[in-house]
């Protein structure tokens, strides 16, 4: 396997950190961030890396040279003009012959990259993006997917947006060698606009979502709080390669306002505090991830788009504040029949629907959870015997619980959890 590393930037929204060297170059705890790139490649057995220079791509070459210091072989590609985000994949034609790794160079980052590969080919498209949540949806290009990851939409940060799940390109890609039938000559063009998003009409572009570190050092602020991140060991711990931790959360009444069946988007509406909870929970390490019943699906008085649409509305409040969601798992399903309009299909005895661990179970196995060392947090005590059934710790909001924390809502579970 082959990766493709775009190292050719300026980093002119960066220069006040270091304005000396080319973007990929600048330092970080030591060690420039190109660096990090290849030694998170190198330990995942990806060893055969070209680097696409341009801006002073001569301080990379002599840093890096063939690689070798590095356990890594390294061959380059140099720009004598800019040619945008893309426009040098037209001199790798000859070169990489089967599906390979493309990514950014101003990136930080470990991921599971044989279950990247896997994923890309079990999709069969053309090109794969690794997708995932972050805490600026709103000034970031949104990736719109449907239920088997084909890409449907692509919303720029100028693109008109209401309610939106939030997922985001990443900037790493697994691209068949077909996407080179789309260089014809050697020009500058735009890897998203000009390479990628022609690809969602023809049905050739997926996506695979990964709650992995990823971070881009574009402004001073986030290369602040990627240096936060290293030292604290979060970068390494959020591989899915190892064990991940989780908060499990019940929606309504822990979330959201409960207003009883919940079957209007306007009547969602996020519980003072939930929003700074959720970014707590995203800053310590823990994933965070919902867990709801819903059987307002198999009543029939919520369609499963109807429902979606709740949830983008759920997403795009908590971003709003910086906050965001893992993953988000419901069970459709309610046993009793009888009810007007229902539908029968979801009228049947599950392993999803809370008390039963069904929903937990399978993020687990998504994540590679050790359930041992979650939580979950609910107001109700189908909650927590949910939690206690999947083998987790348990806190209930409110009063008089067998579970293991107890609090007036989840901020205050929150605190006692996470101390």
């Amino acid at each position: 396997m082959k990766a493709v590393i775009m190292a050719g930037g300026k980093g002119t929204r960066i220069k006040e950190i270091n304005s000396e060297v080319p973007k990929p170059m600048i330092p970080v705890l030591g060690k420039p961030i190109l660096q990090y790139q290849i030694e998170a490649l190198e330990r995942q057995g990806v060893k055969d890396i070209i680097l696409v220079v341009g801006y002073l791509g001569h301080i990379i070459k002599e840093y890096f040279s063939n690689g070798e210091k590095f356990g890594v072989r390294i061959e380059y590609i140099e720009e004598k003009d800019p040619l945008g985000t893309a426009g040098a994949l037209y001199l790798l034609k000859e070169k990489i012959i089967d599906d390979f790794l493309l990514l950014c160079g101003d990136l930080i980052f470990d991921i599971n990259v044989h279950k990247f590969y896997t994923a890309h080919k079990k999709y069969g498209g053309e090109v794969t993006l690794f997708t995932h949540p972050n805490s600026h949806p709103y000034d970031s290009g949104i990736i719109i997917a449907d239920e088997g990851k084909k890409v449907r939409n692509w919303l720029h940060k100028e693109d008109e947006r209401l309610w939106y799940r939030n997922r985001v390109n990443a900037g790493l890609h697994f691209m068949s060698p077909s996407i080179f039938n789309r260089f014809t000559e050697l020009k500058k063009c735009d890897l998203d606009r000009d390479i990628l998003k022609p690809l969602i009409p023809e049905g050739k572009l997926f996506v695979y979502d990964s709650p992995e570190y990823v971070k881009d050092m574009g402004t001073p602020d986030r290369f602040y709080s990627v240096i936060d991140d290293i030292q604290s060991g979060k970068v390494n711990a959020k591989n899915l390669s190892h064990q991940q931790r989780a908060i499990f959360l019940d929606r309504d009444g822990t979330i959201n306002k409960y207003v009883g069946f919940l079957t209007k988007i306007e009547d969602f509406e996020l519980i003072k505090g939930v929003a700074e909870s959720v970014k707590k929970i995203n800053d310590s390490g823990y994933l965070a991830i919902v867990v709801s019943n819903q059987p307002v699906i198999a009543r029939g008085e919520v369609s499963l788009e109807e429902l979606r649409e709740i949830h983008n509305k759920m997403e795009t409040l908590l971003g709003a504040e910086g906050a965001y969601l893992d993953g988000i798992y419901f069970c459709p399903h309610h046993p009793h029949k009888g009810f007007a309009g229902e539908r029968p299909e979801y009228k049947i005895e599950c392993e999803c629907r809370k008390p039963k661990a069904g929903m937990l179970l399978e993020a687990a196995q998504q994540f590679n959870i050790d359930l041992s060392q979650s939580w979950m947090i609910g107001d109700s005590e189908n909650d927590i015997l949910c939690g206690k059934n999947a083998g987790c710790k348990t806190a209930y909001i409110g009063e008089d619980s067998f579970a293991d924390v107890c609090g007036d809502n989840l901020a205050d579970c929150i605190n006692q959890i996470l101390g």
